[in-house]
């Protein structure tokens, strides 16, 4: 399987002359989490005395110092070398989900050029870092390829319904706003010929800075202590269900001080890192990779939503074997947040959502998905009940 990776590079320019940054930041990265610079250097794969030449060239391009030596403490960055260090964090945080979108759609573009490709399967998901985790196992086997899109969860859920994807990721939170969502989520699927996939469960809450000097405990308190909060772009599934959060304790979303948007969990969760903001609302497994504080608001299901006949696809099997096995199942138990709900497990779109409505602190229990469809069997055509979602499907088609 061909895979296309698209990178940003830094480039800092005086006098002329471009000076690509990557491995620099690469190595002050290093020393911020170790504080040593041997760890630096056998990160990058380079001898101590290039790194230390390394840091002072560019030391001396800056005219600032990037890190501090003081013996018996090790090494440690200066504010410029921290402030470098998170705005490259930021950059690949933000970027990183969009420039994956792009290069799918140039292998995409050129694999019918190409032969013997394996089978793809065509995912468009609202991002999380589970997905991301199955992804680089998918990337691994060669005869199964993966076409993954980030989008929005209505959006995903708008691509199956018009078979412009194979699978659609959604999540769903718990407790009293789950109803609502349900009705969202049901207007796009088919009873008849959907089925819902089990996969993980996550956690969701505020992140703040280490320490969480402003004392931020719950929505209200962003508002109490005027916290400069960087919130999700205005299609995202997070954002929505962050505003639903708003709404079910009263408070007003313009009393909430915006400073920025962003686009993915890591990306918020960098910002407030780098100091340009005091809080956002994320996964646990963001808070934790840019080493913040979290406090739990609630608790997602995270599934996947499939046509009934492209379960008895060969693509598709290997996928669900992919899932139920136990390296996928490690992989997420290391996800800080994040709970393998018996994954790859199937249900009727009914079940599954009756169920989450009668017990909405609970996950849906699985059933066994219905008879193989016949070879060569027409399947019903795809219907929607409500005349609300049948205008919003024509006006998406536009």
């Amino acid at each position: 399987m061909l895979h296309i990776e698209i990178e940003p590079v830094w480039r800092f320019r005086k006098e002329g002359s471009p000076q690509a940054a990557i491995v620099m930041l690469g190595i002050l990265n290093e020393i911020r989490q170790t504080g040593k610079l041997t760890s630096a250097a056998t990160h990058a794969n380079l001898s101590y005395r290039h790194v230390w030449n390394l840091i002072e060239q560019w030391s001396a391009f800056f005219g600032a110092p990037l890190v501090e030596r003081q013996r018996g403490r090790g090494t440690t960055l200066t504010p410029f070398g921290e402030k470098l260090v998170w705005a490259g964090q930021r950059l690949e945080a933000r970027l990183g989900p969009q420039l994956q979108n792009l290069a799918q759609e140039l292998a995409s573009e050129i694999k019918p050029f190409l032969h013997q490709e394996p089978s793809v399967i065509r995912v468009h998901a609202s991002h999380g870092f589970a997905v991301s985790k199955l992804r680089e196992m998918l990337d691994r086997l060669p005869a199964l390829g993966v076409d993954l899109r980030y989008v929005s969860n209505q959006n995903s859920l708008v691509s199956l319904a018009q078979n412009a994807c194979d699978l659609s990721g959604v999540h769903l939170p718990r407790g009293p706003l789950r109803e609502q969502n349900i009705r969202s989520c049901l207007e796009w699927l088919d009873p008849k010929e959907d089925r819902v996939i089990s996969l993980v469960t996550r956690e969701m809450g505020l992140m703040t800075k280490r320490g969480n000097p402003l004392k931020i405990h719950s929505l209200e308190d962003l508002v109490a202590h005027k916290a400069r909060f960087v919130n999700r772009d205005h299609d995202s599934g997070t954002r929505q269900v962050f505003n639903q959060l708003l709404e079910l304790h009263h408070i007003d979303p313009s009393a909430v001080q915006e400073t920025q948007l962003e686009f993915t969990h890591a990306a918020v969760a960098a910002f407030v890192a780098s100091d340009m903001a005091d809080a956002t609302f994320g996964v646990e497994a963001a808070a934790r990779q840019f080493g913040l504080d979290f406090i739990p608001l609630l608790t997602e299901d995270y599934f996947f939503v499939c046509h009934r006949a492209f379960l008895e696809t060969q693509p598709m099997q290997h996928l669900l074997d992919l899932m139920k096995g136990e390296e996928f199942r490690n992989a997420i138990a290391n996800l800080p947040g994040y709970s393998a709900s018996r994954p790859g497990e199937i249900s009727l779109v009914r079940d599954f959502f009756e169920s989450m409505v009668e017990n909405p602190g609970a996950p849906a229990p699985s059933r066994p998905p219905a008879k193989r469809a016949q070879p060569g069997k027409k399947t019903a055509a795809r219907t929607v009940a409500k005349p609300a979602a049948k205008a919003a499907k024509k006006k998406a088609r536009r």
